[in-house]
C-alpha cells in the first residue's frame, strides 16, 4: 500500500518527535527549524479547512474566509472523507481541550 511505503524509519522518527513535544511553544519552535513558513502557514489554511467542513461550511465561505483554493479545500474534504482519519482525530482532540 501506498500509504505503507510513506512510513520509513525517518519518518517514524519524525512522528516520534512530533509526539513527544507536548508543548505548544516546543511544537512552534520545531516547526520554525522543519519546515519554510508558507509550509507552516498552508498546514494551518488546511486544518482551518478541515474544521469549518466538518462544521458544514460551504467553498465559497471557506475560501473566503482562509483564501483556500478550490483544490486545496477538495483535497482536504476527500482526506476528512476517505483519509486516514487524521483530521477528525485532530479536530475532536482540539473541540474538546
Amino acid at each position: 500500500m501506498h500509504a505503507d511505503r510513506l512510513r520509513t524509519p525517518d519518518v517514524e522518527r519524525l512522528m516520534a518527535a512530533f509526539a513527544s513535544l507536548g508543548d505548544p511553544d516546543d511544537v512552534y519552535a520545531f516547526l520554525q527549524d522543519v519546515c519554510t513558513v508558507r509550509e507552516i502557514q498552508e498546514m494551518a489554511q488546511r486544518l482551518e479547512v478541515a474544521r469549518m467542513l466538518s462544521d458544514g461550511e460551504h467553498y465559497d465561505r471557506i475560501t473566503e474566509v482562509t483564501g483556500a483554493s478550490t483544490t486545496t479545500i477538495s483535497r482536504v474534504s476527500r482526506a476528512l472523507h476517505y483519509g486516514a482519519d487524521g483530521y477528525r482525530n485532530v479536530l475532536s482532540h482540539t473541540r474538546e481541550a
